[in-house]
């Protein structure tokens, strides 16, 4: 059975193309730990989209040096971006109960926005109309 960890707090949920050129995925953008030392990125499961590895779309980024503290910064760039330039498809959540069922824990070389280390996985919310809402976010599936 794999590791969950459960907090409360600001999500940021916002769609992410995955896949190239047309497979998006909905990701929440969290921190825990103290004073938000640990960043949580995880993916919204929605039926219609296959699961969304963040560290293997953050290693299809990067262009050389794909080790799993690359991929991390890259994860932890993508995630805060997220946060502070809104687009559209974005929901920020002010004080929101989460849960998470981890895939991968890595860390950057050194820190990265004041994370230090980043859990990726399958992100949930015990609130059932937010889960609905985050994936109707979600831009329609290409045919």
């Amino acid at each position: 059975m794999a590791r969950s960890i459960a907090d409360a707090g600001r999500v940021t949920l916002f769609p992410l193309l995955h896949t190239w050129p047309d497979v998006y995925g909905m990701v929440a953008y969290t921190t825990t730990g103290h004073f938000g030392d640990t960043a949580v990125m995880g993916y919204i499961p929605v039926p219609e989209v296959p699961d969304v590895s963040l560290l293997d779309v953050a290693a299809r980024h990067l262009t050389t040096n794909a080790d799993r503290a690359a991929c991390a910064s890259w994860a932890l760039c993508t995630g805060w971006s997220a946060r502070l330039v809104k687009k559209v498809g974005t929901l920020d959540l002010a004080d929101t109960k989460w849960e998470l069922e981890i895939d991968a824990t890595t860390a950057p070389k050194e820190q990265v926005y004041g994370h230090n280390r980043l859990h990726v996985g399958r992100f949930s919310m015990p609130d059932d109309e937010l889960m609905d809402r985050a994936r109707t976010l979600l831009p329609a599936l290409a045919d």
